[in-house]
């Protein structure tokens, strides 16, 4: 499946922001990953982890600055990590609400 097909088969709300028709997976996948990751649902999942396969979306997911906690969660679950290897984890982290402190 190349990228276009892809990116075609992901839900429609995914990628309200851009132009979905020019985007390309392949080239923009610390956009894309993350987006899904929040935004998308398991068939979504599915067609990013059939287009990426695990390990380039963990490696990926480590280097981003914000990711949900629940995917941050599942994400670990699935790939057998630790959040303290992703950044979203520390960066988190470093800024703790008014209410947590």
């Amino acid at each position: 499946m190349n990228s276009k097909e892809c990116i075609s088969k992901l839900s429609k709300g995914i990628f309200w922001d851009v132009d979905s028709e020019k985007l390309d997976m392949n080239e923009y996948p610390a956009y894309v990953i993350p987006r899904v990751m929040e935004y998308g649902n398991m068939d979504d999942w599915r067609l990013i982890n059939q287009f990426y396969g695990l390990e380039k979306i963990v490696e990926v997911c480590k280097q981003v600055r914000t990711l949900d906690p629940m995917c941050l969660s599942f994400l670990c679950a699935i790939s057998h990590t630790k959040k303290e290897d992703y950044r979203c984890y520390h960066f988190r982290q470093s800024f703790p609400t008014l209410w947590n402190s």
